[in-house]
Order: structure tokens, then sequence, then C-alpha cells
């Protein structure tokens, strides 16, 4: 980011909902908790999952598998503190290919967006009064 001069790191807290509903977010790297996937879905943008413990790991299929609006990364142990131990649970190149196929214009990202925006609208309706 230093070299681009592009980007900002939000060292506390961070309004998601304000970031997820600008234009220039193209989808959302969720820990797979509940809250994170109901504000990615309100917001109409498609995920990048990556689950850490618990049940992310049930609400990651359900993103992916069920309601097809995300992509994993492919995490596949529970590990709640992998920072500390100084262990790789997702290599880059996951992470970078789960982002070039959201954003790279494909016909399946593009179906994605669909489902997700029109969960979206459904939702909004919903609490319509």
């Amino acid at each position: 980011m230093k070299e681009s001069k592009m980007g900002f790191v939000v060292r506390h807290w961070a309004p998601q909902m304000l970031i997820l509903d600008h234009p220039a977010t193209g989808a959302m790297v969720t820990h797979c908790g509940w809250n994170s996937i109901m504000e990615a879905v309100a917001a109409g943008k498609p995920m990048i999952t990556w689950p850490l413990f618990g049940e992310q790991f049930y609400n990651e299929k359900l993103v992916t598998d069920v309601l097809r609006i995300g992509v994993a990364v492919g995490v596949r142990e529970w590990s709640f503190d992998w920072w500390r131990l100084g262990k790789e649970v997702v290599k880059r190149g996951q992470v970078e290919k789960a982002v070039e196929f959201l954003m790279g214009g494909g016909v399946e990202a593009a179906e994605m967006r669909k489902r997700v925006r029109k969960l979206a609208e459904d939702a909004k309706k919903a609490v319509e009064s």
C-alpha cells in the first residue's frame, strides 16, 4: 500500500456496513460469523470465506454450497489461535485465487453476484413496513 499509495488499514473499529454499501466494494472476506454473513447479504456483496472455528465452518457451507454466494479460500482445519502459533492455515495463492474468481468477471461470479443482490432485495422487502 505504501508503494501504490492506494488503500488503507483500519486498526480498530470500522463502519463495516458503510464500507460494504460503497459501490467500490466488490466482495467481503469473512470469517463466516453469522453477523458478518448477514451484513454482506444485506449489502448484496458476495463473500470470500475464511472460517476459523466453531459453527463458522457450517456457515461457510451455507454460503458456498447452498446459497452459492461465496467462494472458499480452502481452510480445512479448526484453528482459533493460528496467528500466535505462527501456523499457516491459508496460503497467499489461495486468497489470490478466490479474489481473482470473484473479481475476474467470469460468468459464474456474475451469477453469484446476481444471487446475492436478489437476497439483499428480498431481505429489504421483508423488513419494510
